[in-house]
C-alpha cells in the first residue's frame, strides 16, 4: 500500500488569534504534531493521534494520577485504553493515510473552545473520492465525557461504507504492559471494557456508543481488550453520513465501581452539540480570566495562547492529589512525573488567574509530604525532603540508573541530592499566600510543607568550623549539567530565604492560630532549640559574594573550569552534554540553565540578603548577564532558560534579546524548535510563557497595594497588550501600549452581584431630554437573522416534527415564531393542545437533532453579507464582540462559520433562565465582556429581541421593516455596508436616544 501527498509547500503551518491550522500532512512530522494537537481536561489528556490510526503512531490517553510500577524506573503514568479508534471501509478499502491518495487535508486546533478537527479529501487505492470531517473533544464540562463527532460525505460513487468504532485497551508504554483485561461487553449500540493495572491495581471502566445518522442498525463485536461497535451504510454521492461516538471513562481512584459509573454517566449524556456549548462554556469563563490579548505580533498572540491552553487543559480543577506532570498529559517523556517545574514555572500562572487551581496543586504536595517524609528518614535527615520526580505517593521516582547513547549505564544523581525543590515548593507556597491571602488553606496545609521542610534543611546544612559558616555540600544545583558541587550558590541562598519564611510563618501562626502552631511543633518537633538554631543557620549560612566584576560564582570552583569556543560548535543539533558526554560537561563552564540568574529573578528584591539599591541591583544582574549567558546552552540546554532569560533582558532594557528568547519559548512545541516536541508538551517553558510577558515586557512588580506596572518592555511590534490578574480576591485589568499604561480593578463579587440582575427583566426607561451617547466598546449580535440564517432549518426542522404530530405548519406560522425560544416556539405551534412535561421535552429534543443535522452543513460562505466585515472592522477597532442567543446551538453555529476567534464571549440558551423578550441574555453577554449595558450595542432583527435590549439598558440595532424593529433606537435593512463608524455618527445624531443614570 503507499499514499500519494500533494508536494509539499513552505506554508504547511498557519496561525490565527485563536486557531492553529496544519494545512498539509507530512509523516516526518507525525510524532511532533500528535504532542501538538493534544487536548485535555485536567483529569486525561489524548495526544492528537488519528481517529482510524497509522503506522508507528504514539497514540497516548494518560488519566492524572493513575501510575502502575515498571522495573527500574521506578512508576509511570500509565497509557490508557485509546478511545478514539474509528475505522472506515469504502468498499473494501480502509481508510487511511498511508494509502490512496490524499487530495486536500487541513487539521485545527480551536484554542477558544478546545476542539481539534480534521478535514480529508481522500480518494481510495479503488478510485472512490471521500470527503471526511472529523472533531473531538475532551469536556471541560464533564471530566469523564469524550466526544468524537466525523461526517462521511461520498463524491463520486455509490456503494458499501462500513463503520467500526472501538476502544483499543491493548495497549502499553513503548513495550511496557500495564493492563490486565477482566472483562468487556455490549449491547444495542453501546459497549464497555474493563481493565486493571498489573500492579497498582488501579482498575478502569470505559463505556461508549455509536449513532449513526442513517439509523442503520449497530452490532456488538471485538476480541478480548477491543470491545467494537459495528454499523455500514449504502453511500449516495452528496449525501452526508453523520456519526457520534461518545466515550465516559472511570477509574477506582475516584468510584468504586468505574464500570457501572461508565454506563450510567453515559446514559445519562445528551447529543454532541449540547456537549460542546457546555464545554465551550467552562472555556470562555476560563478565557475570560486567563486570556493574553497582543496586538501586532499574530505568531506571538498565537503562541502565547496555545501555551496558556495546554496548561489549563493539564490542570487538575477537580482534584487537590495529583498535579500537573513535566509534559502534562501529553507525552511518554519523564514517564509522567512531577518536577520543581510545576512549582516555579507553572503554579504562579494559576496563583494570579486561577488561585483555585493553584491551591490544588500546592495541597499535591501537602498530601505526598508522608513519601518526602520517608526519603528524608532514608537519607539519614529530618523532617521532609520532597522527590526530585514525584508521582502519586510522593516517594522519589527517579531513576538511578539509565541507559546512554553507547548502552553504557549512567548514574543519576537527581533523586539523591538536587535538594533545592524543597525550597523551590517553599517558595511556590508563600507566594500563593502572599497573592491570595488564603489563610485557612495556609494554616491547614501550607504552614506544614514550609516548616517541615525547613526541618529538614536543620539537618542538612554542615557547619565548618574553619570558615565559621554552614555549607551545603555534594549537590546539583538548577544546571544539572554540574553534578555533586558544594555549595551552589541557588541552593544555598534559597535554603538561607526558606527558613526566614519558616521562621514568619511559625510567628503568623502563634498569633493568628496558636492550635494549629501548637499542634505542628508536637508533630514537627519545633522546639525553641530548632528555632535558634534556624536563626543561626540564617546568619551564617555560606551564600556566594559577588567578586570585583559583580559576579556571584555558580558553585565553589565554578571560575577554575574550563571555557569552551561556541563557535566550534555551530553545527550540533544536540546539546553539549549529548556531545561531551556528562563527565566532560560537567568539566566544563556550559551551562544548561544559569543559576546564577534565576535566582536573581526569584529573589529579585534581595538576592543576597544585603539592602541594595535599584541601581546596585541592576548592575548585579548585567555583570551576571555578562557572564552566564553567552555560557548557557540556549538552543539545546534546558527549556525552563529562554522564558527566564526573556525577563531579565526586559530588565536590562535589551528588548531585541528578550523577544527572542522569549520567541524561543513560545514555539518550543509549535515550531519543535528543540527536536524534542515528540515527546509531550513543555510544561515549564508554557509557564514561564506566560510570567515572560507579565513579568517582563509588561513589567509587572508585586507591591503590599497590589500588581503595578513600573516600566513595561513591549516589543517594538507589540503594539497593545492586555490582561488581568488577580491579587487578594481582587482583579487588576492591564491595558498596555508603547505609550500609556492602563490600570482597573474589580472585586470578583462585583460580577456575581451583578449577575443577579440577570433574573430580573426590566422596563426600557426613555426620558424625554436628550443626551450624547455614551463610548460604545461592545456590540452583542443575535444570531439568526443577523449573522447568517439558518431560519430555513429551522423551519425544516420544525416541519419535520410539526408532520410527525399532525399539526399544519408552514412557512407563515413558523414567522411568528421569530425570535422565541424553542420551548415557547413549541408552545406556539402546539396551541391549545395538551401534552405532559415529558412529551415537550421529548419533541424539543427531536426537534433540535434534526436542527444539528442540518447545521452541520453550514461554512462561512453562510454569512449574511456585511456580517464578516463588520466584525472584523470591530475587531481592528478593539471592541468587544459577542452572541446574544436564545439559541442552544449557537455555538456550534460559530463554530461552522468560522467566526469564533472574533467573539469574545457567546451568551446563549444555556446562558440565562429567562429568554427575549426578557434583557437576561443581553446581561449576560455584557457581564462576560466585562461591560456595563450602557457600553453595549445590540444588533436584533426580531421584535422580542429588540425589546430584550432596550429593556436591558443598551442601544439597539434593529435590521428588518420597521413594523417588525421600529422600536430601536436605529434601523436599517441589513448589514450589508454598515461601517463601524458611520453607525457611531447615525446613532449620535438619532433623536432616539435613553439618558442613563
Amino acid at each position: 500500500m503507499y499514499c500519494t501527498i500533494p508536494q509539499r509547500d513552505e506554508r504547511v503551518m498557519d496561525y490565527s488569534g485563536w486557531n492553529i491550522f496544519e494545512t498539509q500532512f507530512d509523516p516526518a512530522e507525525l510524532h511532533h504534531k500528535e504532542t501538538l494537537f493534544t487536548l485535555g481536561n485536567g483529569y486525561l489528556g489524548t495526544r492528537g493521534s488519528f481517529e482510524e490510526g497509522y503506522p508507528n503512531a504514539s497514540a497516548a490517553t494518560m488519566i492524572n494520577g493513575v501510575y502502575d510500577d515498571v522495573p527500574v524506573m521506578h512508576t509511570e503514568l500509565v497509557n490508557c485504553p485509546d478511545w478514539l479508534p474509528l475505522t472506515v471501509y469504502i468498499g473494501s478499502d480502509r481508510f487511511c493515510l498511508n494509502q490512496g491518495e490524499i487530495l486536500e487535508y487541513q487539521r485545527q486546533l480551536d484554542l477558544r473552545w478546545g476542539i481539534v478537527s480534521r478535514d480529508v479529501l481522500w480518494r481510495s487505492p479503488s478510485g472512490h473520492t471521500v470527503k471526511f470531517h472529523f472533531e473531538r473533544m475532551i469536556s471541560m464540562a464533564d471530566d469523564h465525557a469524550l466526544v468524537l463527532y466525523c461526517q462521511i460525505t461520498p463524491i463520486d460513487f455509490t456503494g458499501a461504507i462500513a463503520l467500526e468504532a472501538s476502544i483499543n485497551g491493548n495497549i502499553d508504554n513503548h513495550g511496557v504492559k500495564h493492563w490486565d483485561w477482566l472483562e468487556q461487553g455490549g449491547s444495542n449500540n453501546q459497549a464497555w471494557l474493563h481493565q486493571r493495572c498489573i500492579h497498582s491495581e488501579i482498575e478502569l471502566g470505559m463505556a461508549f456508543q455509536l449513532a449513526c445518522s442513517e439509523a442503520t442498525p449497530v452490532k456488538f463485536t471485538g476480541n478480548p481488550g477491543t470491545p467494537t461497535l459495528t454499523t455500514s451504510f449504502q453511500a449516495q454521492p452528496g449525501k452526508t453520513v453523520t456519526l457520534e461516538k461518545i466515550v465516559t471513562v472511570f477509574t477506582s481512584l475516584e468510584v468504586n465501581q468505574p464500570v457501572a459509573a461508565a454506563q450510567e454517566r453515559l446514559a445519562s449524556l445528551p447529543s454532541y452539540s449540547t456537549l460542546l456549548a457546555a464545554h465551550g462554556a467552562v472555556w470562555d469563563e476560563l478565557w475570560q480570566d486567563c486570556d493574553i490579548a497582543i496586538a501586532g505580533d499574530s505568531t506571538a498572540q498565537v503562541a502565547v495562547r496555545y501555551n496558556l491552553f495546554q496548561l489549563l487543559a493539564a490542570a487538575p480543577r477537580h482534584n487537590n492529589r495529583v498535579s500537573i506532570p513535566a509534559k502534562t498529559l501529553s507525552g511518554f517523556a519523564y514517564r509522567g512525573h512531577v518536577f520543581w517545574d510545576t512549582e516555579v514555572f507553572i503554579v504562579p500562572f494559576f496563583t494570579f488567574t486561577q488561585p483555585q487551581i493553584a491551591r490544588n496543586l500546592l495541597s499535591y504536595r501537602y498530601h505526598t509530604l508522608e513519601g518526602a517524609r520517608r526519603k528524608a528518614q532514608a537519607a539519614g535527615y529530618e523532617g521532609a525532603m520532597f522527590a526530585w520526580e514525584s508521582a502519586n505517593t510522593g516517594d522519589e521516582v527517579t531513576p538511578r540508573w539509565v541507559f546512554g547513547p553507547d548502552g553504557e549505564p549512567v548514574r543519576i544523581w537527581c533523586g539523591d541530592i538536587e535538594v533545592h525543590i524543597n525550597s523551590d515548593i517553599a517558595y511556590a507556597v508563600w507566594h500563593y499566600w502572599q497573592a491570595t491571602r488564603d489563610d485557612d488553606w495556609m494554616q491547614r496545609e501550607g504552614a506544614e510543607i514550609i516548616l517541615d521542610t525547613a526541618v529538614f534543611w536543620g539537618s542538612r546544612v554542615e557547619w565548618n568550623s574553619d570558615r565559621q559558616r554552614y555549607e551545603i555540600r555534594d549537590v546539583i544545583g538548577p544546571d544539572e549539567n554540574h553534578e555533586r558541587v558544594d555549595n551552589n550558590t541557588f541552593t544555598n541562598r534559597m535554603a538561607q530565604w526558606h527558613l526566614e519564611i519558616a521562621l514568619t510563618v511559625y510567628d503568623w501562626l502563634q498569633q493568628h492560630y496558636p492550635e494549629k502552631a501548637t499542634e505542628l511543633a508536637q508533630k514537627l518537633d519545633i522546639r525553641p532549640e530548632r528555632i535558634k538554631r534556624w536563626s543561626h543557620i540564617i546568619r551564617y549560612m555560606l551564600v556566594a559574594q559577588p567578586t570585583d566584576t559583580e559576579v556571584i560564582e555558580q558553585f565553589e570552583g565554578f571560575f577554575d573550569l574550563e571555557d569552551i569556543d561556541w563557535q566550534d560548535y555551530q553545527w550540533r543539533t544536540q546539546s553539549m552534554q549529548a556531545i561531551l558526554g556528562v563527565e566532560g560537561t560537567n568539566e566544563k563552564q556550559i551551562l544548561k540553565q544559569p543559576d546564577i540568574l534565576m535566582l536573581l529573578y526569584l529573589l529579585r528584591d534581595q538576592p543576597l540578603r544585603t539592602e541594595m539599591s535599584a541601581q546596585q541591583r541592576r548592575q548585579l544582574l548585567q555583570a551576571n548577564w555578562n557572564y552566564y549567558t553567552p555560557r548557557t546552552d540556549h538552543t539545546y540546554g534546558s527549556s525552563l532558560g529562554p522564558a527566564i532569560h526573556a525577563i531579565l533582558a526586559c530588565e536590562l532594557d535589551d528588548p531585541a534579546a528578550a523577544y527572542e528568547h522569549f520567541m524561543r519559548a513560545a514555539l518550543v512545541d509549535i515550531k519543535d524548535v528543540r527536536g524534542n516536541a515528540a515527546e509531550g508538551v513543555h510544561a515549564a517553558s508554557a509557564g514561564g510563557v506566560w510570567q515572560a510577558v507579565i513579568a517582563g515586557f509588561a513589567g509587572v512588580r508585586l507591591t503590599e497595594a497590589g500588581p503595578v506596572v513600573e516600566r513595561s518592555h513591549l516589543p517594538s511590534n507589540w503594539t497593545r497588550l492586555q490582561f488581568q490578574l488577580q491579587w487578594q480576591q481582587q482583579w487588576y485589568k492591564f491595558d498596555i501600549s508603547p505609550d500609556a499604561v492602563l490600570m482597573t480593578t474589580h472585586k470578583p463579587e462585583a460580577s456575581e452581584t451583578y449577575s443577579e440582575e440577570l433574573n430580573q427583566v426590566r422596563p426600557n426607561r426613555t426620558l424625554s431630554d436628550r443626551c450624547p451617547i455614551t463610548p460604545l466598546r461592545g456590540v452583542i449580535f443575535d444570531l439568526d437573522g443577523v449573522l447568517t440564517d439558518t431560519s430555513e432549518y429551522h423551519y425544516l426542522a420544525w416541519k419535520q416534527l410539526a408532520d410527525e404530530i399532525g399539526i399544519a405548519f408552514d412557512r407563515q406560522a413558523n414567522e411568528q415564531m421569530r425570535g422565541l425560544s424553542r420551548r415557547d416556539s413549541l408552545l406556539h405551534m402546539l396551541g391549545d393542545r395538551a401534552v405532559s412535561e415529558a412529551q415537550l421535552q421529548e419533541m424539543m429534543v427531536r426537534k433540535n437533532s434534526y436542527y444539528e443535522q442540518l447545521i452541520h452543513n453550514l461554512t462561512p460562505a453562510d454569512l449574511l453579507p456585511g456580517a464578516l466585515d463588520l466584525l472584523d472592522e470591530l475587531q481592528a477597532a478593539d471592541i468587544k464582540v459577542a452572541i446574544g442567543s436564545s439559541s442552544k446551538n449557537a455555538r456550534l453555529v460559530c463554530q461552522r462559520l468560522g467566526i469564533a476567534e472574533r467573539l469574545n464571549a457567546i451568551a446563549d440558551g444555556y446562558s440565562v433562565e429567562h429568554h427575549k423578550p426578557a434583557p437576561d441574555v443581553f446581561l449576560y453577554a455584557a457581564q462576560q465582556l466585562g461591560l456595563q449595558p450602557h457600553e453595549c450595542l445590540v444588533v436584533e432583527d426580531a421584535g422580542s429581541g429588540v425589546a430584550a435590549g432596550l429593556a436591558a439598558g443598551m442601544w439597539v440595532l434593529g435590521l428588518g421593516p420597521v413594523e417588525r424593529v421600529g422600536h430601536a433606537h436605529l434601523v436599517r435593512d441589513n448589514l450589508a455596508g454598515l461601517e463601524w463608524q458611520q453607525l457611531v455618527v447615525d446613532l449620535e445624531q438619532s433623536q432616539m436616544l435613553v439618558c442613563r443614570d
